[in-house]
C-alpha cells in the first residue's frame, strides 16, 4: 500500500524542522496533502508525490542517469506503485529498476536514516503521448550508500535511460542537493543503524523475545534480541540500545554493556542493516522486565534454541557466544549476512565447491581436462571429512545444509616453525568463488571473512591470500594488507 497523506505529510513537517526556510515553498505540498486521498498517483495533478534515490559511494561520488525522455541527468527517480509501502520504497525500487542496483546492495546513511534529504519542486512539461499537461512533482530524495565497497556492476533500463555515471558531490546536477549534500557530513561508509542485546544470565541461559505477528513490523511472529532502529535523537549506536530496551522492558535495568559484533540482515524494503550487537549480563526474572512491546520474555537454553521460530543468524550467534565462554575465549566477529547465511561446509558439499572451483579456474582462463570435476569433489570430500586444519565456508540459498552454492573461500593452515613471538600457525585462504548469477552481493565478503575468523580461532598470526585484480579491493577493505617491505622476500620455485 503506497505512502498515505498522514504518513508523508508527517515527513514533510519533520523534514521541515530542519528547512523552516522551505516552508513556504512547501506550503501547496501540504494543502495538497490535506485534500487528496492519493497523493502519489500520476493522475492526482496540477501535483503529486515523486521519490528519488542519492546512491553514494565509498569515494563520496553520486550516481546519476541520463533519462532518454527529458536529456536531463539526475539521480534515480519516479512515481510511486500499488505495492510501494513508503516513500523510500518508492525510491530503492526506482534505483533497482533504473540502474539495476537491488536493495540488498544499499543500506541507510546514518546521517539521515530514513528522513528524505531534500524535497525538490520540478515543473513538468505537457506530454500529449501520456495525455497529461503541465504539473509539478514534489520530489522526496533519499540518501543511500553501498553496502559494499565495491560499487555493483549498473544494468540500466534501456527503455528511459541513456547512461549512467558516478560524479562528485561538488558536481551533482541540483544545487539544492548539492548545497545540502555537502552540509550533511556524508562518509559513503556504512555504520550501525539498529541495535540489539544478547543479554545473559550468567548461567547459560539468554533471554529472547517474541515479537508480535503483525505484518509491516521487522520478524513479525519470531524470537528474537531485545532492541530497534536508531532514532535522530540517538547521540550513539549505545544510546539506540539503551533507549530502545527502556522504551520495550524498562524492568531490565541495564548495567555495563559491550559491543560484540556487527551483524548485517535485511529490513522489509529489502535494504542491507548493520546491527550492532551489544552483550550484557542480567539475571532478573522476565515477568519483572515490565514488557511494553511484543508477547512475552523467556529464558532459554542454547540447546532448546532449535524448538523456536528464530532466525538462523540469531540462533547461530547465541550457539556462538555459549561456545566461546564455556571455552573461556571471547567471541568471534561474525561474517556478515546480507541475502544468504554463511556456514561451514560438509561432505555433501563437495559436487557444488568442485564447481565453484572451476567458475573460479575458467575465469582465469585455465583449462580443466575432462573428468576433472570429478576428481576435484573427490579431493574436497576427502579433507571435509578429515582431521582438522581445513575448512571451507560457503553461502547457499536455503540458509542451512547442503544445497546449491552461491559462493565459497577455502580456509587452511599449517604449523610454523618456532620462534620467540611467532603464532604456531600460518593459515592461507584460497579457491574464492561465486556464481555469476549471485555476485555484487556481499557473498563473496562473507566467506572471506568467515575463513579469516576461523584461522584466526585457530591460532593463526597471519593468514595469506593471492589476490586476482577484481578481489584485490574486497581484500583490502577487510584489512589484508601487502607484506613488510622490511621482511624476507616472498620467493617460490617450481617443477620444470
Amino acid at each position: 500500500m503506497p505512502a498515505t497523506s498522514a504518513e508523508i505529510t508527517a515527513t514533510t513537517l519533520a523534514y521541515l524542522q530542519h528547512h523552516p526556510d522551505e516552508r513556504a515553498r512547501l506550503r501547496p505540498l501540504l494543502d495538497l496533502l490535506a485534500t487528496t486521498p492519493d497523493p502519489t498517483g500520476r493522475a492526482t495533478l496540477p501535483a503529486h508525490v515523486t521519490c528519488s534515490g542519492v546512491v553514494l559511494n565509498r569515494d563520496l561520488r553520486v550516481l546519476h542517469i541520463h533519462h532518454r525522455a527529458s536529456g536531463l541527468v539526475l539521480c534515480p527517480g519516479g512515481h510511486g506503485e500499488a505495492g510501494d509501502q513508503s516513500l523510500l520504497a518508492t525510491a530503492v525500487r526506482e534505483v533497482a529498476e533504473e540502474a539495476g542496483i537491488p536493495p540488498g546492495a544499499l543500506c541507510l546513511a546514518p546521517q539521515l536514516l530514513d528522513a528524505p534529504v531534500d524535497i525538490d519542486v520540478n515543473d513538468i512539461d505537457p506530454n500529449p503521448d501520456k495525455g497529461e499537461g503541465a504539473h509539478q512533482h514534489y520530489d522526496f530524495r533519499f540518501v543511500l550508500y553501498l553496502a559494499d565497497g565495491e560499487p555493483p556492476p549498473i544494468s540500466l533500463q534501456e527503455a528511459e535511460v541513456t547512461g549512467a555515471e558516478w560524479r562528485p558531490l561538488a558536481e551533482v546536477s541540483s544545487p539544492e542537493l548539492r548545497a545540502k549534500l555537502l552540509a550533511v557530513g556524508l562518509t559513503g561508509v556504512p555504520e550501525p543503524v539498529n541495535a540489539s542485546a544478547l543479554v545473559h544470565n550468567g548461567g547459560g541461559r539468554y533471554l529472547l523475545h517474541l515479537r508480535d505477528n503483525f505484518p509491516g513490523i521487522w520478524a513479525p511472529g519470531e524470537f528474537s534480541l531485545l532492541g530497534g532502529g536508531r532514532e535522530p535523537g540517538d547521540a550513539t549506536i549505545e544510546a539506540t540500545l539503551r533507549r530502545e530496551l527502556a522504551e520495550e522492558a524498562p524492568g531490565i535495568r541495564l548495567g555495563e554493556v559491550e559491543p560484540l559484533t556487527v551483524e548485517w540482515t535485511t529490513d522489509r524494503h529489502g535494504l542491507a542493516v548493520p546491527i550492532q550487537i551489544f552483550t550484557t549480563h542480567w539475571d532478573g526474572h522476565p515477568d519483572e522486565a515490565d514488557l511494553r512491546e511484543g508477547v512475552l520474555l523467556h529464558w532459554f537454553r542454547p540447546e532448546d534454541l532449535h524448538r523456536l521460530h528464530l532466525r538462523d543468524s540469531t540462533r547461530h550467534l547465541l550457539q556462538e557466544h555459549a561456545a566461546t565462554r564455556a571455552a573461556g575465549r571471547p567471541p568471534a566477529p561474525r561474517a556478515r549476512l546480507v541475502s544468504g547465511t554463511v556456514r561451514r561446509a560438509v561432505a555433501a558439499d563437495a559436487e557444488e565447491l568442485a564447481r565453484l572451483r572451476l567458475v573460479m579456474l575458467h575465469a582465469a582462463d585455465i583449462a580443466t581436462p575432462p573428468g576433472w570435476k570429478q576428481t576435484c569433489a573427490a579431493w574436497f570430500r576427502e579433507r571435509l571429512t578429515g582431521p582438522g586444519g581445513f575448512a571451507a565456508f560457503v553461502v547457499d540459498g536455503g540458509g542451512a545444509g547442503a544445497g546449491a552454492l552461491v559462493s565459497c573461500a577455502v580456509a587452511q593452515y599449517d604449523h610454523c616453525l618456532p620462534r620467540p613471538g611467532r603464532a604456531p600457525y600460518i593459515g592461507v585462504i584460497a579457491s574464492v568463488a561465486t556464481d555469476p548469477a549471485h555476485r555484487r552481493r556481499g557473498h563473496a565478503r562473507q566467506v572471506v571473512a568467515a575463513a579469516r575468523q576461523w584461522l584466526a580461532d585457530a591460532g593463526c598470526g597471519q593468514v595469506r591470500l593471492t589476490a586476482s585484480p577484481d578481489g584485490e579491493r574486497l581484500y583490502r577493505d577487510l584489512g589484508f594488507t601487502d607484506p613488510d617491505p622490511a621482511g624476507p622476500t616472498p620467493l617460490a620455485w617450481s617443477t620444470p
